[in-house]
């Protein structure tokens, strides 16, 4: 690893701030997510209804530290490792906001749910969603302590939530098909399913981003055995 000590303590100030603003970043999408889970499980759309405000808060916070980050790139011109931990940082934060729109999303189907009879009781989605929160949080450790083994768990984790969106698609599906007045519950709780899915893959994303930043090696295309990892 290259010496990360700067001469100026000023820039070196400008990367603390881009890593602590990413915690808090990522931190917001992951009361995002618990609060829409909560507004689906406790049936109180008031929750959701504060996800969907609360996400021009992750919004701004994303275009302003892609402007921060942007502007040490111009002003520093740094080299080497720095030049891939700005780069990283851009990406990172796309993807943080983009887990932000997937909360939106599943406070959104909330709402509709809670205003229908419950079609089931709600025990794999939670347990998702404790999953993706714990693969957020992971991937952004990995980032910031530049942890290449932290990242390998998160791309361990995204195939257990694989498994659980297969294992809710199958048991809806049998839902439906026994009853047609459950299509409708059936497809939003699909459709939650399916952002918890999509947030996972962005947590993953980002773990990727952070064995770019640490060796210059993409892995995102590559199947978990070339990367040295057990197949699931």
């Amino acid at each position: 690893m290259e010496d990360r000590k700067h001469t100026s303590s000023h820039y070196e100030k400008e990367l603390q701030e881009i890593k602590d603003e990413l915690i808090y970043l990522g931190a917001l999408t992951e009361k995002s997510i618990h609060t829409a889970m909560q507004s689906l499980t406790q049936r109180n759309s008031d929750l959701a209804r504060e996800v969907i405000v609360n996400d021009d808060e992750i919004d701004k916070l994303d275009s302003l530290l892609e402007e921060k980050s942007i502007r040490v790139l111009a002003l520093r011109q740094p080299t080497a490792i720095d030049l891939r931990f700005i780069t990283t940082a851009i990406k990172v934060t796309g993807h943080l906001e983009r887990i932000g729109d997937m909360a939106v999303n599943i406070a959104e189907k909330a709402v509709l749910l809670n205003e229908l009879p419950k079609l089931k009781p709600y025990i794999d989605l939670p347990h998702m969603a404790e999953l993706v929160n714990e693969m957020i949080e992971n991937s952004l450790n990995a980032f910031i302590r530049e942890d290449l083994e932290l990242a390998r768990k998160v791309r361990q984790q995204e195939q257990m939530v694989d498994d659980l969106n297969d294992q809710i698609f199958r048991e809806l599906l049998t839902f439906m098909m026994e009853d047609s007045k459950a299509i409708h519950r059936a497809i939003f709780i699909m459709q939650v399913s399916k952002n918890l899915e999509r947030i996972a893959d962005h947590a993953q994303g980002i773990a990727d981003m952070v064995t770019y930043m640490v060796t210059g090696e993409s892995v995102r295309h590559k199947k978990p055995e070339e990367n040295g990892e057990e197949p699931a």
